[in-house]
């Protein structure tokens, strides 16, 4: 015998072994045992994770869908959450801030959505009050419950559910509260909408704010926002939550649900705003240079806000930082003259902060990379890689 037959007879011989190997390693993953996973002619074992879900969770596939909502785009009313199971949202819920500090915690309860419940559906059949809101809402935009004055009063406004406002829409409110507030300016819903335009949509969809050209003085949050539409779950408003979210007649203080006629707004004028208005947008429109929305959100996770704020202003032009200072320095006189106390100046942080050893040194937030991706990183988690695919994104 050769020495090149050796070889093929030896090539061969391992050939048959190892095709005898993944034979019995396919036979064990048939029959649902185990997996057979052979390393350096040493055979290991794979565990594989089951998901268990309640019984009556996996039930409510086999529920009639909800009809009569024709007059909601298809894009709206047609994903269903990713928080169907009760497991996913306790996970997220573990890691996400959502009560804002100060709150209590029992105001509202944070609940799951069935199967065939959709964002877009309103209250039937609901025992409590309750409305949807975005994982990305908390996550990204930093809103926490419950929501202050400005915000109710901008939906109620704007005549929409608080899922029912365009995601980048919800930051420019974020953004314009936080300048405000640092300016010792009390935000309001028309002097937010002075800058803005809005287009209702013959079938519902989210409804976006329209920068007015030359008068806008905030930046877009994101080009698009992914992986979002199938991100909502339901804010319960328990017992302790009515005064927060109810009027005194039980009526909300906002619209909970989707509704088909949002308001139209165009080119609001001066002469349309009370003269507290008008003194904010005059002082706004005092900037020249657009101000960076996300980098405005991001304060809301800051422990030094006006260290922060003032680092953005530098960014978008000496101009703009040397205003910020001054303006600031004329609010601070103006509202100590006036005794005003109910406007914040955010000295303080406006996220809770640890202390360390009793002395009064804060502790700085860790950094969050890739936050942006939290509904994808949940779902491969918790679902499985196979169900990143086919998340939603909406342009602006």
């Amino acid at each position: 015998m050769s020495s090149s037959d050796s070889i093929s007879l030896s090539t061969s011989s391992s050939s048959e072994s190892t095709e005898s190997e993944r034979s019995k390693g396919r036979q064990f993953d048939e029959e649902g045992t185990s997996s057979g996973v052979v390393t350096s002619g040493i055979p290991m074992e794979t565990v594989r994770e089951v998901r268990e879900d309640p019984p009556e969770e996996l039930a409510e596939s086999n529920w009639l869908a909800k009809g009569g909502y024709g007059w909601v785009a298809a894009d709206v009313r047609n994903p269903s959450s990713l928080f169907r199971w009760s497991r996913l949202l306790n996970s997220w819920l573990n890691c996400t801030l959502v009560i804002s500090k100060g709150v209590s915690g029992d105001i509202v309860s944070l609940e799951r959505v069935s199967a065939i419940d959709r964002v877009c559906h309103g209250q039937e059949g609901a025992t409590e009050k309750f409305f949807y809101m975005y994982m990305c809402h908390f996550s990204q935009l930093h809103v926490r419950l419950s929501l202050d004055d400005f915000a109710m009063g901008e939906l109620r406004t704007l005549n929409v559910a608080p899922t029912q406002l365009h995601l980048n829409s919800w930051a420019y409110l974020q953004a314009f509260r936080i300048l405000c507030q640092s300016l010792y300016l009390k935000p309001t819903p028309y002097a937010f909408l002075y800058f803005y335009d809005t287009r209702p949509r013959r079938l519902a969809t989210w409804l976006s704010l329209i920068s007015r050209p030359s008068i806008s003085r905030l930046d877009a949050f994101s080009q698009s926002f992914k992986h979002f539409k199938d991100g909502y779950f339901k804010v319960v408003v328990k017992e302790g939550g009515r005064s927060h979210f109810l009027n005194a007649d039980g009526s909300t203080k906002f619209p909970f649900s989707w509704t088909s006629n949002p308001s139209w707004y165009k080119d609001m004028g001066m002469d349309e705003l009370s003269a507290s208005d008008k003194e904010v947008v005059e002082i706004l429109l005092k900037f020249v240079d657009k101000l960076p929305t996300k980098g405005l959100v991001r304060v809301y996770n800051s422990v030094h806000p006006i260290i922060d704020i003032e680092g953005l202003m530098a960014q978008s032009g000496k101009k703009n930082l040397a205003l910020f200072q001054t303006l600031r320095k004329e609010m601070a006189a103006k509202a100590k003259a006036a005794g005003k106390t109910d406007v914040p100046n955010l000295q303080e942080s406006v996220v809770e902060v640890h202390v360390h050893g009793g002395t009064k040194r804060k502790a700085e937030l860790p950094p969050r990379p890739g936050k942006g991706k939290d509904v994808k990183k949940v779902r491969a988690a918790l679902l499985g890689t196979g169900s990143v695919s086919g998340a939603g994104s909406i342009p602006l």
